[in-house]
C-alpha cells in the first residue's frame, strides 16, 4: 500500500500562498498528485513556486481542471472536507474513521475555496465528508493547514500497513466516471418523463441521487448493470 494512487483536490484556490503551501505540506509527508480545479491565480506563477519552497517538481506536475467532474473522473473514494456537518444524505466520517478507507484504491480528498469551502453540489460528488476536530467556537483553518492535518493523519495510517477492507480482487470498483456516465443517463431519464417537480427543486433533487450513487461503493459490473437498466427504461417510453 503506497501513496501514489492519494490525490489532494483544491477546488478553485484563491491565494498562490495556499497553493504553494499545499504543495510544500504534501512534499512533507511524500505525497505527489495535487490537482486544481479552476483556480483563481495563474498557475504556476512565481509566488506559488517560492511558497512551495522545494516542491517545485510537484507543482509542475500537478494536474488542472475546468470543473470538478474530470478532475474526479479517476477516482475510486472522494472525500470532501467541510468546517461545518451538512444536512445531508451522505456519510459524515471523523479523522480516526480514515482507518476504515482502502487505500489501495484510488482516493482523493477535495478541499474547497478559503473563502467559500465547498458547496452542497460540491459535496453531493464525494463518498464521505470529513470534518477536522477544532475549537467549537473557532472551526475556520487554512486551507494548507487542513491538508497537512490530512496528510500527516494518513502518512501515519499508511506507514503503519493499516489493515482496510478487503475485497476480491476479481471485483473492480466502478470509477467516478463510469458512475457520473450513469447518473447522466439516470437523469436524461428521468427528465424526460418530467420527475423533476417543481424546477425550483431540481438541483437539490439530482443532488440527493448524487449522494444515494456515490455511497453504495458500486463496482464496475454492478454500474453497467443499472446503466442498462435505466436504458431500457429510456427505451420503453
Amino acid at each position: 500500500m503506497g501513496k501514489n494512487n492519494i490525490s489532494f483536490i483544491l477546488h478553485k484556490p484563491q491565494l498562490s500562498e495556499n497553493i504553494g503551501a499545499c504543495a510544500r505540506g504534501m512534499k512533507n509527508f511524500d505525497f505527489k498528485n495535487l490537482t486544481l480545479v479552476n483556480p483563481k491565480p495563474i498557475f504556476p506563477n512565481d509566488k506559488i513556486l517560492a511558497t512551495s519552497v522545494g516542491a517545485k517538481r510537484l507543482i509542475m506536475k500537478a494536474k488542472v481542471f475546468d470543473t470538478l467532474e474530470q478532475s474526479i473522473e479517476k477516482v475510486d473514494i472522494l472525500i470532501a472536507t467541510s468546517a461545518r456537518f451538512r444536512n445531508k444524505n451522505i456519510k459524515h466520517i471523523s479523522l480516526e474513521d480514515l482507518k476504515k478507507i482502502d487505500f489501495r484504491k484510488n482516493v482523493a480528498f477535495l478541499f474547497g475555496s478559503e473563502a467559500s469551502g465547498l458547496s452542497n453540489n460540491e459535496v453531493s460528488y464525494a463518498n464521505y465528508t470529513l470534518q477536522i476536530p477544532t475549537n467549537l467556537k473557532f472551526r475556520s483553518l487554512n486551507l494548507s493547514h487542513s491538508l497537512i492535518i490530512i496528510a500527516q493523519y494518513v502518512s501515519n495510517l499508511i506507514n503503519m500497513k493499516t489493515k482496510t477492507f478487503k475485497r476480491s480482487k476479481k471485483v473492480r470498483t466502478a470509477s467516478k466516471k463510469e458512475i457520473q456516465s450513469m447518473i447522466r443517463l439516470c437523469i436524461n431519464n428521468l427528465e424526460q418523463i418530467s420527475f423533476f417537480k417543481p424546477k425550483e427543486k431540481k438541483p437539490i433533487m439530482i443532488e440527493n441521487l448524487r449522494n444515494i450513487f456515490y455511497k453504495m461503493d458500486l463496482s464496475d459490473k454492478e454500474t453497467r448493470i443499472l446503466s442498462s437498466v435505466f436504458a431500457s427504461l429510456g427505451k420503453k417510453r
